[in-house]
């Protein structure tokens, strides 16, 4: 039967958007003609296949699932109320239960809600950045549509987790100080954001973002993302009418009238500390702010926190749900909910008779068990002991015991689990320390109160481990510590996935959430609690991947095949283990029943096997730079510019037809001449003496004039009688010219070489013989000569060229069993893929053996990441591919593509093939010296040309020169790919 329980809600919405959106992976979904421009630019940006093969990561299936929900639930449905969303998405709950459809038409659904159910470990935060990002672009085009807002509120349950979203948003904490380029939305905005979009939103984030210091206070710009924990907006409700009515002329109650003539009682035992009073002030101005605000999103972090059950059917608000009824109220459907948990759910009854009562706004389900599945968190396995199999009920119990003096003690049963705990991590420190040095594997110590915790720490002690090696982190050790010594305990905490120590975390509840490290590889779980909720929580304190790559695919996805068939896996490569106690074993015995969990017991620590399988992590050659491959980048091309020449007048040729007296006898009016190019004859155009040299006034008038004359004259590419076109014409000179420069050096040359010697214009009016025609066309011609053959002065800048070597990468992971070990190679192995990789090593067996062959390598995609070549798909969007293998014989370098026969025709194989011939062309056309002195080709190899050419006895080089493909003949394609 339908109902609030068994999550209809979800399922129906689920369902409705998998129909709108069927093709959106080609970007024609119909959902696309329901929203708005800009979401409809989001939703392909996002989940187009064209753009999601350019970029390295991409939403997983659950973001995605919950993403388009909601856009589907507030943006197509445009729903108002909790009620609207179930009469849309799942009608029959409200039909089928009374109490389902009370819960439903509540005050505090009267708005917009959304509950995301999403597993630990696969990125709500990403979801939630990637909506506020959905609302702040729709709301800067269409402010006042009422669907859209630029007002966020951000509310954590507890301060670690309240940390990780100022991260999120501002940057990780180092040294007090916080960097924006380390945020979620700056490191993957290749992600998150369209390329238009980004200085747009990092304005908006880097203006808009308040810690909860700052709420109220900070002035921002056009919107708000005000991040606060739960604490801060609580605030007690007011107190209760009396029901009882008082007699006349019964006597007061003395406390009862001091306390209407006093407004604080003396003390401070009644939260009258100064301290109290002014964050009680403070919190009342922080929500009369948000009250204000005229639309609010609230995005609510681990939701769980918001109920408090005492009995089934009868709810009890917290102090945070109140607040945010206040601050709801008068916005209407311009108050948005969006809530965030993996266990959105609270326990009632205890014991056999407990359950689940789960939110009534849940509109994605994305469990821990679909995760599982899906290899986007750790899979578990559960660390059973033969010592703790042994002990009884009370030696078990998790409390700790008191010594002869009455101070606390950890059980025996505490102390065998912890050393159960310290014998696993210490072999995956030692086993993945020879995969990755760079991997250090933790262990999580959750202790029932902060009583036990320091005792943990003594006992690690005892155990050989050092104060650096133990973090411990909780309210009690808070309260030991000055601020700034929290604070650097707080980064040190969230850096742990990057140094060795810590390498035993020890808490109480502090860490159930928020703490996103992936290096947890150990729990122990000393608490006492029958709650499923916090010890899902606890677990999901462990669940992030740590090991990524293609190269660990192969042997997680035979890890999840053994647990799912009952089987212990045959290495912890991204395996959460837990020190199993028989108090939760109903807990596990679920997630076993399913095959997402699986037993190890005492024998596997001792087994000789290796905690990474068959992993193994092959390292550099002696002599390696002997099989190593230079590739160049061509950080500039080659290119051609004018050389910065001067014109020295003292060269030029002087005027000789005529002496000075003779040019002076000959001075006259209403000639006309022409200029031509001295080396093509080219003419330039007719100028009427009068019109335009010849009627100058004075010789600054005539350096003027000749000039413009001989600047238009080699500037302008066409004659033309038209003054219009030439008009138009000279507005766009194919060379340009300094004419101040030019007309100094004219008179330069007048003075001092024309009539080879000096010369003063200005003596006599000796100028005026400038302006006869022989003499004005000989400065014409001499000077026009000088700049068309300083024009041709080209040098040629050569090409800049870096090179990078694949010995840049000293280590790969490989499995031992899909590797072959080889001689011509920088590395001692190379790996091929476990599934249809017999082409790829029969391929790698024929290279080490042939002597034709110098040198080769396997490229490996995630490490050798500056080996790929850009080029355009048939859809015309960019895109990057690496080739299989680089080859080295004789004077040739070979980029090799290894090809099933069918897959060679494919359009993108196609493209891949064009830009790979091109790069090569490019690589060619350099010096020798800058391409190590071989020439490089690209390869396409099918299946059955190397097959048949290796079963006829021919040689690799002489396969490899016959099937290299030809260079592109259009130059001008090769740099456009590139």
């Amino acid at each position: 039967m339908a109902s609030i329980n068994d999550l209809s809600l979800a399922r129906g919405l689920t369902a409705a958007v998998e129909t709108v959106c069927a093709g959106l992976e080609t970007g024609e979904a119909p959902i696309l003609d329901h929203v708005t421009e800009t979401t409809a630019e989001l939703l392909k940006w996002w989940f187009q296949a064209e753009f999601q093969d350019a970029r390295a990561f991409n939403f997983h299936p659950g973001q995605r699932q919950a993403l388009l929900n909601v856009i589907y639930a507030h943006e197509v449905l445009g729903i108002t109320t909790l009620q609207d969303l179930y009469q849309a998405a799942a009608p029959d709950v409200m039909l089928a239960s009374t109490r389902d459809s009370e819960t439903i038409r509540a005050a505090k659904n009267a708005y917009p809600k959304y509950c995301l159910k999403m597993a630990t470990g696969t990125g709500k935060t990403w979801v939630l950045q990637a909506l506020m990002i959905w609302q702040v672009l729709n709301a800067n085009r269409a402010p006042e549509g009422g669907r859209f807002t630029k007002n966020f509120l951000v509310v954590a349950p507890g301060l670690i987790v309240y940390d990780r979203l100022l991260d999120a948003f501002m940057g990780k904490e180092r040294e007090g100080k916080r960097d924006f380029l380390n945020s979620d939305l700056a490191t993957f905005q290749e992600l998150f954001i369209p390329d238009a979009y980004r200085d747009e939103v990092f304005r908006f984030v880097q203006g808009a973002v308040c810690p909860k210091e700052e709420i109220g206070r900070k002035v921002t710009a056009g919107g708000l993302i005000a991040i606060s924990n739960w604490h801060v907006l609580s605030e007690e409700s007011e107190d209760p009418e009396e029901d009882s009515i008082e007699a006349p002329g019964q006597a007061a109650d003395p406390k009862a009238v001091v306390q209407s003539i006093l407004p604080l009682t003396p003390g401070t035992n009644q939260g009258n500390d100064l301290n109290v009073l002014n964050r009680r002030f403070e919190r009342g101005g922080i929500l009369a702010y948000l009250r204000d605000l005229s639309a609010l999103m609230v995005f609510n972090d681990e939701a769980h926190h918001i109920h408090d059950f005492k009995r089934e059917g009868e709810v009890t608000e917290v102090e945070w749900q109140k607040s945010l009824n206040l601050i709801a109220a008068p916005k209407g459907s311009r108050f948005v909910q969006v809530d965030f948990s993996a266990t959105p759910y609270n326990e009632v009854g205890t014991g056999r008779n407990a359950r689940r009562t789960f939110f009534p706004h849940i509109v994605v389900d994305f469990d821990l068990k679909t995760a599982m599945k899906a290899g986007l968190v750790k899979s578990l396995v559960l660390d059973k002991r033969s010592e703790i199999g042994a002990l009884s009920d009370e030696e078990l119990d998790y409390k700790a015991d008191r010594d002869e003096n009455g101070n606390p003690m950890l059980s025996e049963g505490q102390r065998i689990m912890l050393r159960a705990g310290l014998t696993k991590l210490r072999r995956l420190e030692m086993d993945f320390a020879g995969l990755d040095p760079d991997k250090h594997p933790k262990m999580l110590v959750m202790c029932e109160d902060t009583t036990v915790t320091p005792l943990v720490v003594e006992f690690m002690r005892h155990e050989g481990l050092t104060d650096d090696e133990v973090l411990r982190v909780d309210s009690g050790r808070k309260g030991d510590l000055k601020p700034d010594e929290w604070k650097r305990l707080r980064e040190r905490l969230f850096d742990v996935d990057r140094h060795p120590a810590p390498r035993v975390i020890v808490s109480v509840l502090m860490l159930r959430e928020g703490f996103d490290v992936s290096n947890i590889c150990v729990i122990v779980p000393l608490r006492a609690s029958g709650a499923g909720i916090l010890l899902e929580q606890t677990i999901g304190r462990g669940l992030r991947l740590m090991w990524r790559g293609n190269e660990y695919d192969d042997i997680k996805r035979e890890n999840r095949q053994r647990i799912k068939a009952g089987q212990t896996p045959t290495n912890m490569i991204d395996i959460l283990s837990i020190v199993e106690h028989p108090a939760f074993q109903s807990f596990y015995d679920d997630l076993i029943k399913e095959g997402l969990a699986a037993e190890a017991d005492d024998d596997d620590d001792d087994s000789e096997g290796s905690s990474t399988g068959d992993l193994i992590s092959v390292g550099l050659r002696p002599g390696f730079q002997a099989f190593d491959f230079a590739l160049p980048f061509i950080l500039r091309e080659q290119v051609e510019a004018l050389e910065d020449t001067r014109i020295e007048p003292s060269k030029l040729e002087a005027f000789g037809g005529f002496s000075l007296d003779q040019l002076k006898a000959q001075i006259g009016t209403g000639e006309k001449f022409h200029s031509e190019d001295v080396q093509a004859r080219t003419r330039f155009g007719d100028y009427r003496v009068h019109g335009g040299v010849m009627t100058a006034t004075g010789y600054n008038d005539y350096l003027a004039r000749v000039t413009r004359r001989i600047t238009e004259a080699i500037t302008l590419t066409d004659t033309t009688g038209s003054s219009t076109k030439f008009a138009n014409a000279n507005r766009f000179p194919y060379l340009q010219i300094n004419r101040a420069e030019m007309a100094e050096g004219i008179d330069g040359y007048i003075r001092s070489h024309l009539f080879a010697g000096t010369f003063d214009p200005l003596a006599d009016e000796n100028w005026r013989v400038l302006l006869i025609d022989p003499v004005t066309e000989h400065v014409i011609k001499v000077w026009a000569r000088a700049i068309l053959e300083a024009e041709d002065s080209v040098i040629v800048a050569d090409a800049e060229v870096t090179h990078r070597r694949l010995s840049e990468v000293p280590k790969l992971a490989m499995r031992q069993g899909s590797s072959v070990a080889v001689d011509k190679a920088i590395y001692l192995r190379l790996p091929y893929p476990s599934r249809s990789g017999g082409l790829e090593q029969a391929f790698i067996e024929s290279c080490s053996r042939d002597g034709s062959v110098d040198a080769f390598c396997k490229i490996n995609e995630q490490k050798h990441t500056f080996v790929r070549l850009r080029y355009i798909k048939e859809d015309g969007l960019p895109a990057f591919y690496s080739p299989d293998f680089l080859v080295r014989a004789g004077d040739a370098v070979y980029l090799v593509e290894t090809k099933a026969q069918g897959q060679l025709t494919s359009p993108n194989v196609v493209r891949k093939r064009k830009a790979a011939v091109a790069w090569c062309d490019r690589i060619n056309a350099l010096a020798p010296e800058q391409r190590s002195e071989v020439d490089w080709y690209y390869v396409l190899l099918g299946e059955q040309t190397f097959y048949s050419w290796r079963d006829k006895g021919g040689s690799i080089a002489d396969l490899l020169a016959y099937a290299k493909l030809q260079p592109v003949e259009e130059r001008a394609q090769t740099k456009f790919v590139f």
